[in-house]
């Protein structure tokens, strides 16, 4: 019976566990080899991130699409949204990143792209479920896929970066200090900022292949923090293991989160009225870049949690900015992911042109203060039984407007996730308590 392998994120999981075995990887490249080649023999892009375990799933996967008769380009250790865009520019049938992005090293997994560099739809990912339960039959030998490296992939993601932004801007002048997670930017992103004139302290840029975001990177800011304020930097820039996110740091070391940057650069590309459009966030997207926005007469529509609901939204839309509260931002106008370096440099662009630092062109959104609490269940529950839909209702009604309550069940998890946001910390903590405990005497005994 087939299973559902891919999450949101692709397929993933510990190393040494199952699904994540030499020979299931190898499955998957031999199950979705068979599937591309429907269409077209081509090629497929693999690259990973700097974790260890990405040395034998590299292989793994080139062994089966080879096995499925398509041929391989390497890149190496390389950013998830590298290999997106090299994916599209090659001209390539698919690319696949092994990752586990902001995870530990003991964990990985696999994620895909299509030839035009977004992910995979579902009716092929589900072709390629299907396909994984059928024996493995090699192709003859004389249709055996071969395997080549891209050797100048790092130069060629470099100057597809700094593309990005206008061809006279610069950053001279400007200290950053930039925290590489060691993990897939190490070699990338420094490069990028000095290139482009800015003076630059490296962190978390010398991978072992077990240091991946261990105590650095985005998840792990303190340790920029110190950094910062160390070296009397400008801002700090933190991607995680795979560089599709970031969060950044203004030169007194506080930190800007997605949301943040996601309202500088909504400001910087959609309020002079230069491009039409909105943006989009998700059901955790804070409240204040919703009100922020508004006030800017900048459109604003929330998705489901995960990048996929975010550009699905956007193409539903027609609008090209959208992005998480995590720092995973999507510029539909440069890119086909979440980019952490392209949305860096698109923020750094408006600071130079309009003379601000990052604090100052934060100015206007206020986070509101946001509660979250996990409440375990055993079982599914009913969020629509009366008691609980009578507690929302009390909540909501004592925010006034000010604020929103959001409840939902983990897609991981055996949790409800209750959240409450509003201008006043303290209320904002209680009606969150009382909404956990009233979830909880709802559970069935």
């Amino acid at each position: 019976m087939s299973r559902r392998y891919f999450g949101t994120d692709g397929i993933r999981g510990k190393v040494g566990v199952l699904p994540m075995t030499v020979e299931f990887v190898m499955k998957i490249g031999w199950a979705a080899g068979k599937v591309l080649s429907r269409k077209n023999r081509g090629f497929v892009i693999i690259g990973k991130d700097t974790r260890i375990s990405g040395y034998m799933f590299e292989s793994a996967l080139e062994a089966g699409l080879a096995a499925a008769g398509l041929n391989v380009m390497l890149l190496g250790p390389m950013p998830t949204p590298a290999v997106a865009h090299l994916t599209r520019a090659q001209r390539a049938s698919a690319g696949i990143v092994i990752s586990a992005s902001h995870n530990p090293y003991h964990d990985d997994g696999v994620k895909f792209f299509n030839g035009l560099g977004f992910k995979l739809a579902d009716e092929t990912e589900k072709a390629i479920e299907d396909m994984i339960d059928s024996p493995l039959e090699m192709v003859e030998s004389v249709h055996i896929g071969k395997a080549s490296r891209m050797d100048d992939a790092k130069g060629r993601y470099i100057e597809f970066c700094k593309s990005s932004i206008p061809f006279n801007a610069n950053l001279r002048g400007m200290k950053i200090v930039v925290d590489c997670a060691h993990g897939a930017t190490y070699h990338i992103a420094p490069a990028v900022f000095r290139e482009l004139g800015a003076d630059v302290v490296e962190i978390g840029t010398s991978p072992d292949g077990l240091n991946i975001n261990q105590g650095v990177g985005a998840t792990y800011p303190e340790n920029m923090r110190s950094v910062v304020l160390e070296n009397s930097a400008d801002i700090g820039i933190a991607f995680d293991g795979d560089g599709d996110r970031l969060i950044m740091m203004d030169s007194k070391g506080n930190i800007k989160d997605g949301d943040q940057l996601l309202y500088v650069i909504a400001k910087s590309k959609l309020a002079d009225r230069r491009r039409s459009g909105g943006v989009v966030g998700t059901l955790m997207t804070n409240l204040g870049l919703e009100h922020a926005l508004e006030k800017e007469s900048i459109p604003f529509e929330r998705a489901n949690v995960g990048d996929r609901s975010v550009m699905e939204k956007l193409i539903e839309h027609g609008w090209y900015l959208g992005g998480e509260t995590s720092g995973h931002i999507i510029c539909l106008d440069k890119t086909t992911t979440g980019d952490g370096i392209i949305a860096a440099l698109q923020v750094l662009d408006w600071l130079v042109n309009k003379g601000l630092s990052l604090a100052d062109a934060c100015i206007g959104m206020d986070l509101y203060p946001q509660t979250l609490i996990n409440v375990p269940v055993t079982d599914k529950i009913d969020l629509a039984v009366p008691s609980i839909q009578e507690a929302v209702r009390a909540a909501e009604s004592e925010l006034a407007g000010t604020g929103r309550v959001l409840l939902r069940a983990s897609g991981t998890e055996p949790l409800i996730r209750v959240m409450v946001e509003g201008q006043d910390d303290s209320l904002v903590d209680k009606l969150a308590s009382e909404l956990a405990t009233s979830i909880s005497e709802s559970i069935p005994t």
